[in-house]
């Protein structure tokens, strides 16, 4: 499982939602299970003070634990965070339909048992595509967005281009890619991960301590737990023997961004090899603002006290 959230959050997704004060004061706090109307059961904690937050972590495949013992919970300050593993994810049910619009539709369900009108979004990594998506789809009922360290283009191929560069100069060998085809960039992105993983490197793409990941393997290990949603997604692009039956996830969403009027805002990395330190330049919200913070995709841990100030201050 390990491998699966570290080689789906290197080619990248956390998202969260937000309401009034007023509002949160209804919710049930604490560990709790909602049915979906096609009766999957996903896993939910409510916790915290403030606007309501619904937590979609990255992956896909990831679960909403480490995201809030590694900093998340420093959020509950200012928001109500109600987390959610996403289905086929951490403690959630394992689902026959993964499609993108049964997932927003587990998001827009989730609201609306929780009571709550208006929310802000708040996504990490693979989470930005959900994010995006439901603002599409339910605009009326989003306060504001936040992208923080989120991908709107999953695996794509200048991103793939990207990360195998990187990992070349770790290896302290410069080079440049030229290549176009996915399936060979998808080889090629493959061996230089070996190589990293030899020379205990591999961790550079998402933290810039190794200790950040020693963490968040202990937190993943400690339970018993689902990646089925990942895995998904993950095997017909390293076996091509199994079909891809959910293509909408690897589409670009970066363009229509621009669709979005909500207020939005965006945290990047300046160190961040996964989704790329520069592709908060491709996002079009009408109404957005971008800080840009000095580390790595793992902004919420390794710099947990400039991404809780800009979340807070975004919210407030």
């Amino acid at each position: 499982m390990k491998i699966i959230y570290i080689f789906s959050i290197l080619l990248t997704g956390l998202f969260s939602s937000c309401s009034s004060s007023d509002s949160a004061l209804r919710l049930k706090v604490g560990n709790q299970t909602i049915l979906t109307s096609d009766t999957v059961k996903l896993s939910v904690k409510v916790a915290g003070k403030g606007p309501v937050c619904i937590y979609l972590h990255g992956g896909p495949g990831q679960d909403f634990l480490s995201f809030e013992k590694m900093g998340g919970a420093n959020l509950e300050k200012c928001l109500t965070m109600v987390y959610l593993d996403q289905r086929g994810s951490g403690h959630s049910q394992n689902a026959k339909d993964y499609s993108l619009n049964r997932i927003v539709r587990d998001i827009e369900e989730l609201r609306i048992k929780l009571g709550v009108e208006k929310v802000y979004l708040l996504s990490h990594s693979f989470g930005g595509i959900l994010a995006i998506n439901y603002a599409l789809k339910y605009p009326e009922h989003l306060s504001g967005i936040i992208m923080a360290n989120t991908i709107a283009h999953f695996m794509n191929p200048n991103q793939v281009k990207e990360q195998i560069e990187y990992g070349y100069r770790l290896l302290k060998k410069d080079t440049t890619i030229n290549e176009t085809d996915f399936k060979k960039l998808m080889d090629e992105a493959a061996l230089v991960r070996k190589k990293l993983s030899t020379a205990h490197l591999g961790y550079k793409y998402i933290a810039n301590d190794v200790n950040t990941i020693i963490k968040m393997d202990s937190i993943e290990s400690s339970y018993k737990r689902t990646s089925d949603f990942g895995m998904t997604l993950f095997m017909p692009l390293v076996d091509s023997t199994k079909v891809q039956h959910y293509p909408e996830y690897f589409r670009d969403y970066a363009l229509l961004t621009g669709k979005i009027n909500i207020p939005a805002l965006i945290i990047t990395g300046k160190e961040d090899h996964a989704v790329g330190p520069d592709y908060y330049k491709n996002y079009r919200f009408s109404n957005q603002k971008v800080v840009q913070i000095d580390g790595s995709h793992m902004l919420y841990y390794e710099k947990n006290r400039e991404f809780t100030v800009a979340v807070c201050a975004f919210v407030k």
